[in-house]
């Protein structure tokens, strides 16, 4: 399995995410999610392939989603604005996420990490 796990280094979810693909022994590319956010091009492919929601990639937890009063904001704004805006700053961006040619996973929830990767 082709996995790319898209994290930001300091993030304590992130960092179990991590450990639990490395103690499960699942390669993987490891990308920084701020050195290398994602395009437009990625974000509307892994939506598509996530099955989600253009929502569930904000990182509504963040203070650059706060700052930018994106709760009000996001409603109004077309999906194309949506999809433009995550892909000018990798910390509006919901994180971890993996990616593999089949699937999306959004944030880390252990057991639904389990049933699409082990």
């Amino acid at each position: 399995m082709n996995l790319t796990f898209l994290e930001y280094p300091k993030c304590s979810t992130c960092k179990k995410a991590k450990n639990f693909l490395e103690d499960n022994g699942l390669a993987f590319d490891d990308r920084h999610i701020v050195e290398k956010n994602p395009t437009e091009k990625e974000l509307k492919k892994w939506i598509k392939l996530s099955g989600q929601p253009i929502k569930k990639f904000f990182n509504t937890s963040g203070i650059k989603y706060r700052e930018l009063e994106l709760k009000d904001k996001l409603p109004t704004m077309t999906d194309e604005e949506q999809i433009k805006l995550l892909s000018t700053d990798g910390m509006l961006v919901k994180r971890p996420l993996v990616i593999s040619k089949d699937f999306v996973l959004i944030g880390f929830k252990e057991e639904q990490w389990k049933e699409a990767l082990l």
